[in-house]
């Protein structure tokens, strides 16, 4: 069973599309990253797989219809995260982090003991335990990106959606941030669908690429197959150069103009 199918799905807001029948589907435990350059239409897609705007064209999760399902069912099995989530600044990490337990609470049920070992777990895995009582105001920005993850890993679904999950971190908590997530992603076996702004990291750690350009689709495979310089000028007006690590992974090496004589 794959765990995300898409058949000619078109999405965007106001009546007017801004992705146009994208079909593809995402096998379950992968990594799929969608890439593409600014206004490609990358985070409304993702949105629309999370239910959070209106698509037309088929989506199903884990073989189920997406229209099928209830808001509550569909929390439980997709987790999403945002690029610019809200952080309410009072909450502290553990309380931000029970958020995620929310769809599997009854309308007046409060937190029992397996949730809070659910967020106890998740912090830990994520090595936010230290930082539990923090007000979430107080964290910097990989602190905070970490709680974003801490909150969607406690909810416990099969499929996560991150939106730049790297978003405003240097390449040292990107890293480690993305290297935390691909660790998580194995022993759980969840399958993640992300953007990624940054295509060396996307190459490094996603099995499967997917370029948008004007909300369609120009290019999928893997990542060697799909970042090459011809077509990283076609669709992101860019020179460069793409070279290969020790271990294989694609390298977007950008090159300077020739300076005039």
């Amino acid at each position: 069973m794959k765990a995300l199918r898409l058949h000619e799905v078109s999405a965007g807001y106001g009546g007017k599309p801004v992705v146009h029948n994208v079909s593809t589907t995402v096998d379950e435990g992968g990594w799929f990253a969608i890439v593409g350059p600014n206004g490609a239409g990358k985070s409304t897609l993702l949105k629309a797989i999370a239910g959070l705007v209106p698509h037309a064209g088929t989506i199903e999760v884990h073989g189920r219809a997406a229209r099928s399902l209830s808001r509550r069912e569909r929390a439980r099995e997709v987790g999403y995260a945002p690029q610019k989530p809200a952080l309410p600044e009072g909450l502290t990490v553990t309380d931000y982090t029970l958020l995620g337990r929310t769809p599997h609470l009854g309308p007046l049920a409060r937190e029992s003991a397996a949730d809070l070992s659910t967020v106890d777990d998740s912090l830990a895995r994520l090595d936010l335990a230290a930082l539990s009582g923090r007000r979430l105001g107080t964290l910097s920005g990989g602190e905070a990106q970490r709680a974003v993850l801490a909150r969607v890993l406690a909810q416990q679904t099969r499929l996560l959606l991150l939106d730049e999950p790297t978003t405003g971190l240097d390449v040292g908590h990107a890293q480690t941030l993305l290297e935390r997530l691909d660790r998580l992603r194995r022993e759980d076996g969840t399958t993640v669908v992300s953007t990624l702004h940054d295509l060396t990291f996307a190459a490094q750690y996603a099995d499967t690429l997917l370029l948008l350009d004007n909300g369609e689709v120009a290019a999928e495979g893997r990542p060697e197959d799909v970042l090459t310089s011809e077509r990283l000028r076609r669709h992101y007006a860019a020179e460069t150069e793409v070279l290969l690590t020790s271990g294989g992974h694609p390298v977007v090496v950008p090159l300077r103009a020739a300076p005039e004589a």
